[in-house]
């Protein structure tokens, strides 16, 4: 009789322990069959293809509706389709986008992009932070992004490899391209989003999940 009672409390305890551990986890928030929680605004579309987000067309992005979003780590998972491919992961985008340039100009847009200069390629916040690894993988591969927002401060790890640690109210770099997004501090909470940029410039998206930060 002990010995049940012991191996009920064991049992207990696992399994609680393992609850705790997948609720500590991360949370896939695209589902791999349609776009709930999802909302397109702008020129072109994402597209669900065996599973995954397909980026059609643009401007445009794809943005997640249920919350802002900070204090937290997103994973995305994605392959290019050719060497110039360019695409992005919005954070902080402090209202819900009506159209695909707010989140430009007033969130920040972690780049995808191989092709471009250190302020403006795969892995940066496009122009205010200066790259710090270029780890990409071949086109047609898997790449991993994470991206911590740790109130003001955003990292960004490609492949595992660390390639921006970025404070807000950092000083903007010099000589800032035309073009480039409009200065100033982004908010801590905001919504996130996926870029579809333009028709030359297709990726396949396989995930895309959320972890709370610890302590948060």
């Amino acid at each position: 009789m002990f010995r049940r009672v012991l191996l009920v409390i064991f049992l207990v305890t696992f399994v609680a322990g393992a609850n705790s551990i997948m609720a500590a986890g991360w949370k896939q928030i695209f589902n791999g069959k349609d776009l709930t929680g999802w909302q397109h605004v702008g020129d072109g579309d994402f597209v669900i293809e065996q599973g995954m987000l397909k980026s059609e067309g643009g401007m445009g992005l794809l943005w997640y509706t249920p919350e802002k979003l900070g204090n937290i780590k997103i994973r995305v998972v994605y392959k290019l389709t050719k060497k110039d491919t360019n695409s992005g992961v919005y954070v902080r985008i402090p209202e819900r986008p009506s159209e695909p340039w707010m989140p430009v100009n007033k969130g920040n847009e972690v780049q995808i992009y191989n092709p471009g200069d250190d302020y403006h390629c795969t892995g940066v916040i496009y122009s205010f932070s200066k790259a710090l690894a270029r780890p990409y993988k071949p086109v047609g591969e898997w790449n991993t992004m994470e991206i911590t927002l740790d109130g003001p401060r955003t990292m960004v790890y490609l492949n595992g490899v660390k390639t921006t640690d970025y404070v807000q109210g950092t000083p903007d770099p010099p000589n800032r391209h035309d073009g480039d997004p409009a200065s100033g501090v982004r908010p801590n909470l905001g919504y996130i989003g996926l870029q579809n940029h333009n028709a030359d410039s297709v990726v396949y998206f396989r995930e895309v999940a959320i972890e709370p930060l610890a302590g948060h």
